[in-house]
Order: C-alpha cells, then structure tokens, then sequence
C-alpha cells in the first residue's frame, strides 16, 4: 500500500504524453530543471562548508564557549526553512526595520542586497540544513585517528595541508551523506521557494496542480522531480558504499584538540556564534517579539486552539501508524532477513527522499481512481449521490504522511532491534514462545526508548510537513503549517508568528534528544 503512491509517479514515466511534455519543454521545463539544479548545487556547496568548518572547529581546536556552541549548533534543526525565509523577509526587505532604520540614519541612498533571489534563498536553506552535515562531519572528525593526523603533522605539513590531504578524505563519505540529506530537503522544499517567488519543479508541480487543475501536467513534472531524488539517493547510497575503503573507526588515541588563543580563540567563537545567532537565536527571537504583539494586539486566530489540536491529532495518527509499520518490517527483517524481505523494507522506506509534492500526487491518483470506481457502485446501490470517499480526506493526508516518514521510525526501530541479541530470540523460543509472543514480551520492552523517539521524530514532521497537505487537504481544512502559509504568502509576518513560534517549539523536542545522544557518545 506504501509503495503505491510512488509506483504510481514511476508509471506516468513509461506512458508519456507527447502534447504535455511538448508544451512544457516550450513554456517552463529548461527554466525549472535550470533552477531546481542551481538551488541544490548551491545549498550541497553552502551547507559543505558552512556544518564541515564548525565541525572541524569544535573538535580540533579549544576556545572560549566550545562546549555549550557544540551543542547548541544543532539547533536550527528546529526552524522550519519556510519560518526562517519569512522571518527574514519581514526584518530585511526593503520596507522591514533594518532597511528602515538604516535609510534613517544613513541616508535615503542605502539599500542591502535584494532578499528575494537565488542567493537570498541558499542563503536560508544553508543556515537551515547545515546541521545535517555538521552533525555527520563532527561524528567523523571525531572518530579520526591522531596518529595520522600527527603523522602527517611529523613530515612538515602545515595545518591547512592536514586538512585538505588527510582529515577531509577520511571523512569523505560521511560529509557526501551529509550534503546529499541537505540537498534532498532544498529539492523538497515548497514554502521557502514560494514565499521568495523562486521557481523550482515542487514548486511547479503544486501551482499546475493546484492553480490550473491540470493533473497529467502535475504527475510529469512530478515525475521530473522523482528522477532528481533519485540521483541525489544513488549519491547517498554511493557514498555508504565507499566507507568500507575508508577508516570509519578510530585506531589509537583520538587527536587531542589544540588550545587557541588571543585573535584566533576570538574569530572561532566569533564565527561559531554568529552562525548561531542567524541560524537560530534571531529568527527565534524576532518570532517570540512578533508573538507577543500578536497577543498584545489580539491577532491570534479564532480557531488557534481547533487548529492546534486538529494539527496535533493528525501527527499522533501517523506517528502511531508509522510506528506500528515500523515495527512489523524491522520484526520481520529480523526474522527472516531474506533479499526479498529486505527489499520490501527498503522500497517501503523510500518516500522520505522523495519531495511531498511528488508523494501528494502519487497518493491522489489512486485515491481518485478509487473513488471513481467505487463511489458510482455505491450510489447506484444507495439511490443518492455520496461523493468523493477518500479524495481530499483526513485518510489520505495521514497516507501521504505514512508514506513521507515512515523512513524515520523504521530506522529507528531497526536500530535500536539491532542492539539486541540474537541469544534473546534463541532462548524465547527454547521457552516456547512464539514469535508474537517474543515481540511481546522481550523486544518491545526492550526498544521502548527507541519507540518513543521514533514517535517524536514522526510527529514533529509531520507537524512540519507542509506540500503534501497543501495539497491534499480537505476543504477548508487548516494545519500549523498550512496556517504560516496562507499568513505569509499575504505578507502578515506578525499573525503568522504564534503557529510559527509554536511549531519551532515542537521542533526542539528531536533536537534535544540528537543533544542528549551526542553528549552521550562523547562522553
């Protein structure tokens, strides 16, 4: 059932419309392929440097703040990138209080770089996906062996020559891992592109959809789309399949960092706050100032409470759901650890590399042709018209959102199965339980922790996830999410700062669980 939204994209490919894709190669495609490709060049090469040179900061070099920045770099995670870009629109477009008060005391003349462009958007996406590399990189780094470092050091080379011919090449699978997640998140965004007028394929795909009900139009440019996340998940799986040529385990002791002082102990914390302070004390800050003129003003939403709940309710189903799936597959990959089970798993688990509006599409077709074969029979059978069934329902945003996420819990479960014996299995069944029973008592117990993290990371997402549901919503139908979006796309900053401020605060909880597992390890 997961497989079939994605199956149904892959379709579109093999019976190609010559009339559709003709009109688009005329009108947009060069233009979207164009920018799609530039936009995930550029945030793959942002986001390389900006999380590998922190990384590589905090853990070969001690300085003033390192111990709270090194955490605290994480944060961002929790910023949605379409918070970050309207935030940012609201303090430095031309009519925002910087311009202003910089017009004010400088002159009419003065004016910052336009924060609507190509630039303006990596820009945000960096700041926002950086961690996914920084993450993987300081990992990496901090694994590394001293002896090769200090060997390397030993036959006269200088510590920029270290870098680039020793520390970069032997963590060079996991920095391509790193990237290949950042760039796969930019190819997936819809809200930070359509809020800085830049067009990209998702983008495309929810305005064909959406503006002009065109449907085969939608499906192959969404199958435009899915090529693209294809390539950037052969990148991904590349890079893992490279790391068993190169030392991924420490041999000997780690390096020890080295202390700077004066000017560079300075430009360290300098560089490492600043990136903190754009990523995420200034959005959230200007989030938590707009908000408190919001209810000061009394600009909060009616139904603020209804669309909370409404939006939480939809999260707990599907990080149940996706929990529960999770579960049964990881089981019975444990099991019976066939290629053919292993396949399934995998195939199963692919929808997180693919973008919600590819996935929004993939879940509409079937459910359309459903309800168009089904609806009829049964309002023949009843005497009176019903309706669409599942088109634009609750059931089938929660699909999509199984579909988008079940990757996360499932590697979660797996890995926390992973860390128990196979002698447990073995005396289960010498006891004579059977494999239900053994889930039942033994496993789950057992993996409790790593459940609740795979719930809290599903539902975050979900709380978070904002193509799919644009598109697939009922009528009239409202989440967080969607809510920032239609605040937004109408330029009230100050309205949208409490659904924004709020989903920011949810975000924080995987975060701070990624913080406690990292002090953990490090210890």
């Amino acid at each position: 059932m997961l497989a079939v939204p994605i199956l149904a994209v892959v379709s579109s490919l093999t019976f190609p419309k010559g009339e559709v894709w003709l009109h688009l190669w005329r009108t947009q495609l060069f233009e979207l392929v164009g920018s799609t490709f530039l936009l995930v060049i550029g945030v793959g090469a942002g986001t390389l440097v900006v999380g590998t040179g922190l990384a590589w900061l905090v853990v070969h070099y001690r300085f003033p703040g390192r111990s709270v920045l090194e955490w605290a770099l994480i944060l961002p995670l929790a910023v949605p990138a379409y918070v970050m870009g309207f935030v940012f629109l609201g303090l430095f477009e031309y009519s925002g209080p910087v311009q202003t008060g910089l017009r004010r005391s400088l002159g009419e003349g003065v004016r910052l770089p336009e924060l609507r462009s190509y630039w303006g958007v990596v820009l945000m996406m960096t700041l926002v996906f950086y961690p996914y590399v920084y993450l993987l990189a300081r990992t990496a780094f901090r694994d590394q062996s001293g002896a090769a470092i200090e060997t390397a050091r030993s036959l006269g080379w200088s510590r920029a020559q270290t870098f680039l011919h020793v520390t970069l090449p032997m963590a060079r699978p996991s920095l391509v891992a790193g990237v290949a997640l950042a760039m796969m998140e930019a190819m997936a965004d819809f809200g930070t592109v359509a809020t800085f007028g830049y067009r990209t394929l998702t983008e495309a795909v929810y305005r064909v959809w959406y503006g002009m009900f065109d449907r085969i139009a939608a499906t192959q440019l969404a199958s435009v789309l899915l090529l693209f996340a294809l390539a950037l998940i052969l990148l991904e799986r590349r890079s893992r399949g490279r790391a068993r040529f190169t030392q991924t385990g420490r041999r000997g002791p780690a390096l020890a960092p080295s202390e700077l002082r004066g000017w560079g102990a300075a430009a360290a914390t300098a560089s490492c706050l600043a990136t903190l302070t754009l990523a995420f004390l200034l959005p959230v800050g200007q989030l938590a100032w707009w908000a408190a003129a919001a209810l000061r003003d009394g600009q909060i939403a009616p139904a603020f409470g209804a669309l909370l709940t409404r939006t939480c309710v939809l999260a707990a189903v599907a990080a149940l759901l996706a929990c529960l799936l999770a579960v049964l597959l990881a089981y019975a990959g444990r099991l019976h650890g066939t290629p053919t089970v292993r396949f399934v798993v995998q195939f199963a688990s692919m929808g997180y590399a693919l973008p919600g509006a590819v996935i929004a599409v993939g879940v509409l077709l079937p459910l359309a042709w459903v309800d168009h074969t089904v609806a009829p029979l049964l309002e023949r059978g009843l005497g009176h018209p019903i309706g669409l069934l599942f088109t634009g329902s609750a059931a089938g945003l929660v699909l999509a959102y199984l579909v988008r996420f079940l990757a996360v819990s499932l590697q979660t479960v797996e890995a926390s199965l992973g860390k128990i014996s196979p002698s447990l299995d073995d005396a289960a069944r010498s006891l004579g339980a059977r494999a239900g029973a053994a889930l039942r008592r033994v496993h789950l117990p057992l993996i409790r922790g790593g459940l609740m993290t795979a719930v809290i990371l599903v539902f975050v997402e979900t709380m978070k996830e904002m193509p799919a549901t644009l598109l697939l919503r009922p009528f009239g139908f409202n989440t967080l999410a969607v809510e920032i979006w239609e605040r937004t796309s109408e330029a009230m900053w100050q309205e949208a700062s409490v659904p924004a401020l709020t989903l920011v605060g949810v975000g924080l909880l995987p975060v701070i669980v990624l913080v406690r597992l990292s002090l953990g390890s490090s210890r």
